[in-house]
């Protein structure tokens, strides 16, 4: 009896324990505030986090300067997300733009008053 008690609670575990890293699998959306301009703006930076690893997919809102990126949490998070943007030469939320990525921008892509 003991034996299958333990066989029992071993199945139930691992039962457990598979669901809750199915859980972890799933998709999830973050929406970043960015400094992009235009349309070019918009082709960069959707092809530069189609490359970051876990992007599942990106979609930026020139009206209201939104970018939507859905990702598995299990490959990258949101700094890594908002990293990627500020390497590409723009703000990502409360992440400035990295220097050199914004100095290799084109001028109609740059913000005024940005060092």
């Amino acid at each position: 009896m003991k034996k299958h008690l333990i066989g029992l609670v071993t199945i139930l575990f691992l039962a457990l324990n598979v669901t809750a890293k199915a859980g972890d699998d799933k998709e999830k959306e973050v929406k970043i505030k960015t400094s992009a301009i235009c349309e070019m703006c918009k082709e960069r930076i959707e092809r530069n986090l189609a490359f970051e690893k876990g992007i599942k997919e990106s979609n930026l809102d020139l009206k209201d300067k939104v970018v939507t990126v859905k990702y598995n949490p299990k490959k990258t998070d949101v700094n890594k997300i908002k990293a990627n943007i500020s390497k590409t030469g723009y703000d990502a939320d409360e992440v400035t733009a990295d220097q050199k990525g914004y100095d290799k921008l084109p001028s109609c892509c740059k913000k005024s008053g940005h060092k």
